[in-house]
């Protein structure tokens, strides 16, 4: 037989009845002469249509029944070409019942003689029983055996038929072909059921192999496949283990899993999460396992684990069951989102300190503005040579209220960064240098101050006064955390931080840092207050023993000075806060004394542009007190009119930058400017110069007034810039 033959059999279709009802009694006739057909029925048995009638119609006109025997019974259908007996065994074939033999004869004049006839359908349907009719040698059977292959499928019958003979070969040729049917749905079977055996067995426990040699090289495959398994399992860089689902026990584990928990693999295997103390809340495990049991699977199942090293860490737990030894298992992956939880909360607490900050530095605009008109109309009466005694310490008093309130919205500034800030190169132990007798007092006899200062140590880039305020607010705080006594450390330090430290604080910056720590031996804190001290007005002191403003100002200055602020602290056992600062580029410059020039006034022109009236009222009070002809505006647009006219005399604008009507101060200045380039110009704002000029910030070198500022430096202000002095002082020159 052919590969041809072999691959149709394969395919042959086989109806759904069991291996012991099939039964296929068709056979096909291909013979050109109708005769012939006609005696092959009668000799099988199977009366022709009209014998089929008659006899009924006897038994019908008799009162009789049709007689019913239990002979076989072939079903019979006739070809009298070889194209049309293929056309049969195809349409056979599609319905799924095919035929079982055919009598085929040799010479079919025109068309395919009968070994050509056998040949096409032999490969199409290599299973049917052929019995070769013929009166004739025109084919030895050596020529048969080379046109159609040696098979067992043919028989060669000579015409004029024996009855008998054509009888029997119908039976046995049909038998047999029912046979060999039995004996491949028998095979089919067979594979069947070694296929689904051998699956089991690929399941079961590595002991099994042996008893696995017929089919070693599935077993090479499974042995492969566990390889690459145990492989991937002890190298994922996530936590994984095997769980027994019947007792809860560890069967394995990976080394991230070890690396995780803290412990070794001797002390993990054979015994439970809650045996080794892994769990927070012992219900979770309980309810983890049940779920798995029912589900099979669990995704995304949050919990916490204690561990030897770390502490608690945050993990989301995967898993999926499957069977091990005849022992259902489970395969747990648990995924440390620590880290992750730590930067979401640390990026909420960041959005909510700048949406804090907003709010603070637009009440700290309203806030300076009336400071301004509070400071100003004390400046103006404190200038006076003629008070009383008593007004003049009332006054001073409003003075003095109006300095600490303005220190109180400078520290709103600095918690929301919008506060102005005049960087320069300076070391840190110098300052901590100058304060040291101050601390002292400041914290009392009862509490050890010491110094630990890098020497030497490099230099940073900040404002002064801001630098002060930190150490100031700090040394505070810790004093308040020690109120029986105690030791406070100062240390300063360079450090290197790593890209792996950078990527745990998201204001770090890998590279070299000067870091300044407090030390204190007090109360310490709980993991509760932590999670605020930053906040605005948030205290856990006293009601009047705080504004709770402190450590946000710290906050905020630092994040200004591109530097982060790290707090670690335990009840009882005290607190450390570190303040980080990028190294400056450049070293410190000397720094220059010099006295306070003298007050001194003017006849210049000066455009005067702001929108609180009362503001702007005694702003020009104070400049035409000192003999400057004043010109008022109250927003862009009346400037621009008043310009119009005056522009031609105008020495000086002294102008608020955030106003209403769509004009703001920067921008009034540049279109005046663009007529005049020589006009001088002071901005002045209860907002920083960043914040209130975000669109288009202000260039380097230009004068800037900060609300509320004093009587003296406006005048100066204003002086030195009529003059083009360049030296200005450095806190009322933006970049000097």
């Amino acid at each position: 037989m052919t590969n041809v033959t072999t691959e149709a059999a394969d395919s042959l279709p086989i109806s759904e009845e069991t291996t012991d009802d099939i039964r296929n009694h068709r056979i096909l006739i291909i013979d050109d002469n109708p005769s012939i057909h006609e005696d092959v029925r009668k000799i099988l048995g199977v009366p022709s249509e009209e014998d089929t009638q008659i006899d009924r119609e006897a038994a019908l006109l008799f009162g009789q029944e049709l007689e019913v025997t239990d002979k076989v019974e072939f079903d019979i259908d006739s070809a009298f070409q070889g194209q049309d007996g293929l056309v049969m065994v195809e349409k056979a074939l599609r319905e799924q019942r095919p035929y079982a033999m055919a009598f085929v004869d040799v010479r079919m004049p025109p068309g395919w003689d009968g070994i050509e006839t056998i040949s096409r359908i032999w490969k199409l349907y290599p299973e049917l029983q052929v019995v070769i009719c013929t009166a004739y040698s025109d084919y030895s059977w050596e020529e048969m055996v080379r046109h159609v292959g040696k098979t067992d499928s043919l028989v060669i019958l000579k015409k004029p038929f024996d009855n008998i003979e054509v009888l029997q070969l119908a039976h046995t040729l049909t038998q047999k072909w029912t046979l060999r049917h039995r004996l491949q749905s028998h095979m089919a079977g067979l594979d069947q059921a070694v296929a689904a055996r051998t699956a089991e067995l690929q399941a079961a426990n590595l002991l099994l192999r042996q008893e696995m040699k017929e089919r070693e090289e599935a077993q090479k495959e499974l042995s492969r496949s566990e390889e690459r398994f145990a492989k991937a399992f002890q190298a994922s860089p996530i936590a994984m283990a095997i769980q027994s689902l019947v007792s809860g026990n560890y069967l394995d584990v990976n080394d991230a899993f070890l690396a995780m928990t803290g412990y070794r693999r001797e002390d993990v295997l054979g015994r439970t999460a809650h045996d080794l103390e892994l769990c927070i809340q012992p219900d979770a495990e309980a309810y983890f396992l049940m779920k798995l049991r029912q589900e099979n699977s669990v995704r995304h199942f949050e919990r916490q684990i204690a561990t030897r090293c770390d502490g608690v860490r945050d993990c989301v737990m995967f898993a999926e069951t499957f069977h091990l030894g005849g022992e259902k298992v489970a395969l747990v992956a648990m995924l440390d989102v620590s880290e992750q939880r730590r930067l979401e909360q640390q990026l909420r607490h960041s959005q909510k300190l700048e949406a804090v900050g907003q709010l603070a530095a637009g009440v700290a605009h309203d806030f300076n503005n009336i400071l301004t008109i509070i400071q100003g109309h004390a400046s103006m009466r404190l200038a006076a040579h003629d008070l009383e005694k008593d007004l003049a310490d009332s006054l001073n008093q409003v003075s003095i209220a109006a300095e600490r309130a303005a220190a109180l919205t400078r520290q709103l500034l600095a918690f929301s960064r919008k506060q102005i800030v005049q960087p320069k190169v300076l070391n840190l132990n110098t300052i901590v240098h100058r304060l040291h007798e101050m601390l002292r007092r400041l914290i009392g006899e009862h509490i050890d101050l010491q110094c630990d200062l890098a020497n030497p140590l490099p230099d940073i880039y900040a404002d002064e006064a801001n630098v002060e305020q930190i150490i100031m607010n700090l040394v505070v705080n810790a004093r308040d955390a020690m109120p029986h006594g105690g030791v406070l450390t100062i240390r300063t330090e360079t450090v290197m931080i790593d890209e792996t430290q950078a990527e745990r604080q998201p204001a770090a910056s890998p590279g070299h840092h000067v870091c300044m720590s407090l030390n204190d031996t007090g109360c310490g804190m709980t993991d509760s207050t932590l999670a605020h001290i930053f906040e605005p007005f948030f205290t856990t002191k006293e009601p009047g023993k705080g504004t709770g403003l402190g450590l946000a100002t710290v906050y905020g200055i630092v994040a200004q000075h591109d530097g982060w602020v790290e707090v670690a602290s335990k009840v009882n056992q005290g607190t450390t806060i570190q303040i980080f600062f990028p190294l400056s580029e450049t070293s410190a410059e000397p720094s220059r004394n010099g006295e306070i020039d003298e007050l001194r006034g003017g006849s210049e022109m000066i455009l005067l542009v702001e929108d609180e009236a009362d503001v702007r009222e005694i702003l020009g009070d104070i400049l035409e007190h000192y003999g400057y002809h004043v010109l008022k505006a109250s927003d862009g647009p009346e400037a621009l009119r008043i310009w119009k006219d005056h522009g031609d005399d105008v020495d000086l604008l002294v102008t608020d930058i955030v106003m209403p009507n769509g004009l703001r101060g920067n921008l009034l200045a540049e279109r005046l400017q663009a007529e005049r380039p020589d006009l001088k110009v002071i901005f002045s704002s209860g907002y920083s110069p960043d914040f209130a000029t975000q669109s288009a910030p202000l260039k380097n070198g230009t004068i800037f007034l900060q609300k509320p500022y004093k009587l003296e430096d406006l005048v100066k202000a204003v002086r030195d810039c009529l003059d083009g002095k360049r030296q200005a002082e450095h806190h009322w020159r933006l970049g000097s």
